[in-house]
């Protein structure tokens, strides 16, 4: 099949994503198709002829082996070249709009934070991401330092976080409380209960997508993940297992990303359970994530507070008066300080200022009194 005509079968691209901007962006003589799946050296693609396999062109490899944030990932567009034995070659990846990249996964420094600066792109050009948390019957609480962090990527990918309390059974008189502590850690962001079991707030879900739209799901291990695709779709697309005895929480199933069109349209990704989570050249997705902490401090007496000891701090008052959790200020000092040692990465000049700062810092932190980071 001719370029011309795979163009013809717009109606079936265009329910992939596929518009007149990344048409622009695909280089003459190859083929769009968009990344399902991936495997070592190769591609599942979704193409106007259907899905097929694609194994990465000379210049792919090349840009990966440079930098690993270039390798192809689930929901990426691509341009494939038609070999002339009939096999495809996936030759370029086209510009992400948005892109969930985590920090790298290698060994660690001192203190927890990562000492790689190699990142790692979970999920490409998706325009919502859902966080899933589940409700857990045994603790009745939600982790909200994992939620924040998963909210600073989120903002910093491009796409726009909304958050679900997902197996919302579990706890329940306790929702309602559970729901507004969420809230409370994810200021300007969408947060709804959902059972996937029962169906309640799937068809709330189902709406972000708006019937276009692509979505990644993302947490830890046991949240529902896997469930919750499945009650979007319909169908049993992908394996889940019961949740265990006493804890309520789901034994880990999925051991790929993979991109699911949703019969209803939309697309959505499905994702192995997250177990670290770094953060990785991180602009706005911390300040975006603790928006309430910045709208605060634009009323501190002094432009460059720190926000532990100094007078006229308006974050302070807030801790003191009780509108302000002071566990959410330690989690802002603590990924503003990770993105921070993670740009100094590969910049020497600021490794050595954000040392002798810190320096300074634990000086001050030993003296009483003091909100520590």
């Amino acid at each position: 099949m001719s370029a011309p005509d795979l163009f013809a079968s717009s109606v079936s691209l265009s329910r992939l994503g596929w518009d007149d901007s990344l048409a622009a962006d695909l280089p003459d003589g190859l083929l769009p198709a968009r990344v399902a799946r991936v495997d070592r050296g190769a591609a599942e693609v979704l193409t106007a002829e259907g899905s097929l396999q694609a194994h990465y062109g000379a210049s792919v490899r090349r840009a990966a082996a440079a930098d690993p944030v270039a390798l192809p990932c689930v929901g990426d567009w691509t341009g494939l070249r038609r070999l002339p034995e009939g096999r495809f070659e996936l030759a370029a990846l086209l510009p992400r709009r948005t892109a969930f990249v985590r920090g790298g996964v290698g060994r660690t420094s001192r203190g927890g934070l990562s000492g790689d600066s190699q990142g790692q792109v979970l999920a490409a050009n998706v325009d919502i991401v859902f966080i899933a948390e589940p409700a857990l019957h045994a603790t009745d609480t939600a982790d909200l330092g994992r939620i924040e962090r998963l909210l600073a990527l989120a903002w910093e990918s491009g796409g726009r976080p909304v958050v679900l309390v997902t197996k919302s059974d579990l706890i329940g008189d306790a929702l309602p409380h559970l729901l507004e502590e969420v809230a409370e850690a994810a200021p300007g962001v969408d947060v709804h209960a959902v059972c996937s079991v029962t169906g309640e707030g799937v068809d709330i879900v189902r709406g972000h997508l708006d019937g276009r739209h692509t979505a990644v799901v993302l947490g830890a291990s046991g949240a529902g993940k896997s469930t919750l695709v499945n009650a979007l779709a319909g169908e049993e697309i992908m394996e889940t297992q019961r949740v265990r005895a006493g804890d309520g929480r789901g034994r880990h199933t999925t051991v790929h990303r993979e991109l699911i069109r949703l019969p209803g349209g939309g697309l959505i990704i499905d994702t192995p359970g997250i177990r670290r989570i770094g953060l990785y050249d991180m602009g706005e997705g911390v300040d975006l994530a603790f928006s309430d902490i910045e709208d605060l401090a634009a009323e501190c007496r002094f432009a460059d507070c720190s926000h532990r000891a100094e007078p006229g701090c308006a974050v302070i008052a807030a801790i003191e008066d009780g509108t302000l959790p002071e566990r959410r200020l330690v989690s802002w000092h603590k990924l503003r300080r990770e993105a921070a040692w993670m740009a100094s990465r590969s910049d020497p000049r600021l490794r050595k200022e954000l040392q002798n700062r810190w320096k300074t810092i634990h000086k001050e932190m030993r003296k009483p009194g003091r909100i520590r980071p």
